[in-house]
């Protein structure tokens, strides 16, 4: 295999659906032994059976996959860059910005794009939580990875922290970005740090 990869697990959930309205998954490898045993066993004792109607919504949302990902990718670069820039946002993770301690292999394996966004900002749970509720454009919500941009804060006291590296240890904000127009994004975000005093 080219990156070496024996197996690659995918959320079908995520970008590939593309709009939030199904739940799937995908175990994908050259190992066909291992693969069989994967699935009789899986089958019968976590019923990894996909519904029919997800697999549909699925594969709907597969085919303008990549028209998606072009434009996600491309704001999600253009968003990196301007947070990095931001006063009183700490860190930004993401793997398309040269200051990434990953990103000369993400340029080497990701050759479309970088996903989605981290970012941490100088301020503490509350006012991190009052920041995504004052966006108008970014819908504050758990998922990822829709049509629409999502943001999500992980908050300091969340009970699985400790496993994070140690910069994400503190509040962290994950957002997904959507289909939508990145100034409007920009704009959307940098009313909600007027709104916090940031």
């Amino acid at each position: 295999m080219a990156y070496s990869a024996d197996f690659v697990v995918e959320s079908l959930t995520k970008y590939i659906n593309g709009h939030g309205d199904a739940q799937g998954g995908a175990i994908i490898s050259n190992d066909l032994t291992t693969m069989d045993r994967i699935r009789y066993e899986a089958q019968v004792n976590v019923g990894s059976v996909i519904s029919p109607f997800n697999a549909w919504q699925i594969f709907r949302g597969s085919v303008t996959f990549p028209l998606r990902m072009k434009q996600i990718n491309e704001s999600s670069q253009k968003i990196a860059e301007w947070l990095e820039h931001r006063e009183n946002v700490t860190f930004v993770s993401y793997p398309g910005l040269p200051s990434n301690p990953g990103h000369e292999l993400a340029e080497r394996q990701m050759k479309n794009g970088y996903g989605g966004v981290s970012f941490d900002v100088n301020a503490d749970d509350k006012t991190v939580e009052r920041f995504c509720s004052a966006l108008k454009v970014v819908t504050f919500a758990v998922s990822l990875d829709h049509d629409e941009s999502l943001i999500f804060p992980q908050p300091s006291y969340d009970e699985r922290i400790h496993l994070y590296p140690e910069k994400f240890r503190k509040v962290f904000i994950r957002l997904s970005i959507g289909l939508e127009e990145s100034d409007d994004i920009i704009a959307d975000l940098n009313q909600a740090f007027r709104s916090i005093g940031l």
